[in-house]
């Protein structure tokens, strides 16, 4: 898939998430096969103004493809925002129209766009304007039941120069309730002449399978599935290494939590490490008991949670450790037909 003089290597994405893809996440996300990583959403006011959690944020990776997503309600933030982005290494860029936290819709960003598409396709606009790489767009179906227009902003926004669009199978409304509905989607692919990606609930291949053939889509984009499991989009895709594969579960562990303190420091390391630390000991099967786990999550310093991680992950191959735990079936991979 090429979105103008950009390739994507596979079509299974990375989705961005507030607080999850961060540099070292995406990192390895991309080490183990994902075709497309985008950097947690920025918040573009606080971009320009220099705030320093958006500022790193916005970080470039060092990957083949630095994309990153931007959000905001106000036009010539949102232009200023893009521009600084590219200045600062980024050749992509995608608008935030789907997130449903309330401290976004709140402040009239993010999904909220789609209650005032007028408004909408004013941003739409002023980031096109204002840099020359490809500017995709990222939405939900619509703000409820009632108004499910995600297929009028697409084509409204491709007809403006969007080059790709994402489509998450649920309302605003819905949060991340009930399941989302990839059939909903069609009727986005009708309206657009651009690569359309769906997004919401795809955490295996029969997911990933089921989602395309109801969407219509061309790729898919996986969130919440790889909360300790940044290799699925890979797997997903058939196109993680069998090197990367191979490498020995305490080894990735340790190896992302020692990136997470280089990347934040060792206080903030430290904080924002211990999601990711229990989300592994569900991924990768460990069997350990709550005392030792309370260990691992309050423990302060590096030494002692690096010498946790080595006693209680296995030195199992990932590849071996996820088959344990059912989270994904390995070996039909091949057959999932999302490969570049």
């Amino acid at each position: 898939m090429r979105l103008g003089g950009l390739e994507l290597r596979n079509r299974v994405f990375l989705a961005p998430m507030s607080g999850i893809t961060d540099v070292p996440f995406r990192q390895i996300a991309w080490r183990f096969g994902a075709g497309f990583c985008v950097s947690e959403m920025v918040a573009s006011e606080a971009l320009v103004t220099g705030q320093m959690e958006m500022v790193l944020k916005s970080t470039s990776s060092g990957l083949p493809l630095h994309a990153v997503q931007i959000a905001g309600r106000e036009p010539q933030w949102m232009a200023l925002a893009a521009k600084m982005a590219c200045d600062n290494g980024a050749q992509l860029i995608d608008i935030n129209m789907g997130c449903p936290a309330k401290r976004v819709t709140t402040g009239y960003s993010g999904s909220a766009l789609m209650r005032d598409l007028d408004h909408a396709m004013t941003l739409v606009d002023a980031v096109i304007d204002a840099v020359d790489v490809p500017v995709t767009l990222k939405m939900r179906l619509g703000w409820d039941d009632n108004t499910i227009n995600a297929p009028e902003l697409a084509r409204r926004a491709v007809d403006a120069g969007i080059q790709l669009v994402t489509v998450h199978g649920r309302t605003r409304c819905q949060f991340y309730k009930g399941t989302a509905d990839w059939a909903r989607v069609r009727p986005v692919k009708k309206a657009i002449s651009v690569p359309l990606v769906v997004n919401g609930d795809i955490s295996c291949v029969q997911t990933a399978q089921a989602a395309m053939a109801q969407s219509g889509a061309d790729a898919v984009m996986v969130g919440r599935a790889s909360y300790g499991a940044p290799w699925l989009p890979g797997l997903l895709s058939g196109t993680a290494s069998a090197e990367a594969m191979q490498m020995p579960a305490n080894e990735l562990v340790s190896e992302h939590y020692e990136a997470m303190l280089s990347f934040y420091g060792t206080i903030l390391g430290l904080k924002q490490a211990r999601k990711h630390l229990g989300w592994y000991l569900t991924t990768l099967y460990c069997d350990v008991s709550p005392k030792l786990r309370m260990e691992m999550m309050t423990a302060t310093r590096p030494a002692e949670v690096l010498e946790l991680i080595s006693r209680v992950f296995s030195s199992k191959p990932i590849a071996e450790a996820i088959i344990t735990t059912n989270a994904i079936n390995i070996r039909s991979r091949e057959k999932s037909g999302l490969a570049a």
